[in-house]
């Protein structure tokens, strides 16, 4: 039967959600406290030049594909798709002096160790796509899991099964780990799923949609309301029952709310206590977004990663909520009319950082420091920061407006068996049968391909 179901936050869990549910038939309402479209995938401008904040690659696109086919199996019809613009590299990798491009080249010292690793991960790709796709304990699923554990066996964190490989060296161990930061966390806390991610991007590649990431959320707008969702925008939810969502302005009546806000402040505004902030929290950042007075540098690739030189100090900083001497920075660069539209070249400078509801700027110590050190390793002759024409800042402070206490990025952390499909929060409540979790608090890590298999998992019996 139909039902009247508010769907809160119009990020990308949220409106993955409402696109389906519209699509299956129920009145669906998405309330959103911003004025515009994506969460954390959020369009800005600076100096005139379009820039999108928040997922900057789309990975696993059998994801992608799943919600496509999801929707046309409902009856909905499919506008023009993205057009999808593969990189020529996963990334540029500088880490203790050394430069690594990935895929590895013939002429890098790790170039056989990695082809190895690569042969044993690659055919991980549709396992993963499935399990991200599939609602925990779902029969189907288990064939995926099984060809994982074949591969990790007993080892259950990213740590444990890197160590057991003997024949790989340390630092490319280091280079592959380090990728755990994208469920905001240290390898020794994920599943080792995350090690087997770097070698799937590498044979599968890493694409952005032609006008920038935020192409993805309004599309998914889009085809929310074709099939008959409504969106409202700067609609701040005060509190959450099992009839009713009320916002400031007015209630509107739910027989099923889906909730892609931080789980700790879904629940606060169901018991209508403060929100907690967790002590133990995934990480948060401190994103800057930037347009240039010139490009840069010829040779400049399109996404670098400037590791620390001691991955492990920065692992227990950001255990401890506390400043890191180095952390690990993203450089993601677009020359004029590449991916954007743009005139200008544009650049984002993305920093790890602590979830300490800090407002960080470019004159904090180590923010100045880091960013010194990134300049000086992309082959820069003055500092980054020094090259903009105008630029904006998003850092943890800005992150906690979207509910995450602290800026975490993923909410609390999980313990490691909580990591997987016995997450904590689940999708489901068995006390509150009426309430639906989505986004990254409650399927962390993976960035789009998470977020969005999370969501169909979530509401697969409203489907």
């Amino acid at each position: 039967m139909p039902k009247n179901i508010v769907v809160i936050g119009a990020g990308l869990g949220g409106l993955t959600s409402a696109a389906l549910l519209a699509q299956k038939g129920h009145k669906v309402t998405v309330l959103e406290q911003g004025d515009w479209i994506g969460g954390k995938s959020r369009r800005i401008e600076v100096a005139g030049q379009v820039i999108d904040t928040g997922p900057s690659l789309f990975t696993f696109p059998g994801v992608w594909e799943t919600f496509l086919a999801k929707y046309q199996e409902l009856g909905g019809k499919l506008p023009k798709d993205l057009e999808f613009i593969r990189l020529a590299e996963v990334g540029r990798y500088f880490f203790r002096g050394d430069q690594i491009d990935i895929p590895v080249p013939e002429s890098h010292q790790w170039h056989k160790p990695w082809q190895k690793f690569v042969a044993q991960h690659k055919a991980l790709e549709g396992p993963i796509t499935t399990l991200l796709t599939s609602a925990p304990l779902d029969l189907k699923a288990l064939p995926a899991l099984g060809k994982l554990l074949n591969v990790y066996g007993t080892r259950l964190s990213t740590n444990n099964y890197l160590n057991s490989l003997s024949w790989m060296p340390e630092g490319l161990k280091d280079l592959i780990a380090i990728h755990t930061l994208n469920a905001g966390v240290s390898p020794d806390q994920t599943l080792p799923i995350y090690a087997s991610m770097t070698a799937i991007m590498s044979e599968q590649g890493i694409s952005v949609p032609r006008g920038g990431m935020n192409e993805v959320p309004q599309l998914l707008a889009k085809l929310a309301e074709e099939s008959g969702a409504e969106i409202l925008l700067g609609q701040r939810v005060m509190s959450i029952s099992k009839h009713a969502v009320k916002t400031q302005e007015r209630s509107y009546s739910a027989d099923v709310v889906v909730s892609s806000l931080d789980a700790s402040l879904t629940d606060a505004l169901i018991s209508g206590k403060t929100a907690k902030m967790a002590p133990n929290r995934s990480c948060s950042g401190v994103a800057i977004y930037a347009a240039l007075k010139n490009p840069l540098p010829a040779g400049t690739v399109t996404h670098s990663v400037v590791m620390p030189d001691d991955p492990a100090d920065l692992y227990r900083a950001l255990k401890s909520n506390s400043s890191p001497n180095q952390t690990m920075s993203f450089v993601n660069y677009y020359e004029p009319g590449h991916i954007y539209s743009n005139k200008k070249a544009t650049v984002a400078v993305l920093l790890t950082a602590p979830a300490d509801s800090a407002d960080y700027d470019l004159k904090t110590p180590w923010v100045r420091d880091e960013l010194d050190r990134v300049s000086n390793l992309i082959g820069l002759e003055r500092p980054i920061d020094e090259l903009f024409e105008d630029f904006k800042v998003l850092n943890a402070n800005y992150f906690e407006g979207f509910g995450a206490l602290g800026g975490a990025l993923y909410g609390a952390k999980n313990p490691l068996w909580q990591s997987g499909p016995f997450h904590n929060p689940s999708y489901r409540s068995l006390t509150k049968p009426w309430l639906y979790r989505v986004g990254a608090s409650v399927h962390p890590g993976g960035g789009i391909p998470a977020v969005m298999g999370g969501a169909m998992n979530s509401i697969s019996s409203l489907i």
